[in-house]
């Protein structure tokens, strides 16, 4: 499992797989500049590639004892998937991503059709409403949250929060 630091350290995902997979060996690793590369956009090319090289070699070279039992890559932080390709080019094809951010929809999608309250995909209906919430830096954000979102979001959209 790869995450940022808080997440590395709440530990939140090893305990949810150890409860699935009590048998499983979890290895999470705090990948703080894969974070930083990918609000950048630098999710291709020799310094993602080689970032990402750095954090995964050590799970999955074949020479490790470790490694050749590594079957799972889960991604723990939704800025991850941006840089799913040069991951994906680093760990090889035998290995399963697991893009937590993809699970987490899912998963809600199935409770929201469960409790009755998912929209229903109609052409007819207006557009959904979006709300941007920022802790701090609403230029920062707006700019990072265009990359992910792949459209523009202006400054003005971007209300400063105090949690």
């Amino acid at each position: 499992m790869i995450g940022t630091e808080a997440t590395v350290r709440g530990g939140a995902y090893q305990r949810a797989i150890a409860q699935r997979r009590p048998d499983a060996i979890v290895r999470a690793v705090a990948c703080q500049v894969l974070v930083a590369l990918a609000e950048e956009g630098w999710t291709h090319g020799a310094v993602a590639r080689a970032t990402a090289q750095r954090y995964l070699a050590p799970l999955f070279v074949p020479d490790t004892a470790l490694a050749r039992a590594a079957d799972t890559l889960v991604l723990g932080c939704t800025h991850f998937p941006a840089l799913r390709a040069v991951i994906r080019e680093v760990i090889g094809d035998q290995v399963t991503i697991v893009d937590s951010a993809a699970t987490t929809a899912r998963a809600a999608r199935v409770l929201l059709n469960g409790r009755g309250l998912l929209r229903a995909n109609d052409a007819a209906l207006q557009a959904p409403a979006l709300s941007f919430l920022a802790t701090d830096g609403a230029a920062r954000f707006a700019a990072i949250g265009s990359r992910f979102l792949r459209r523009d979001i202006d400054t003005r959209e971007v209300e400063l929060v105090d949690l």
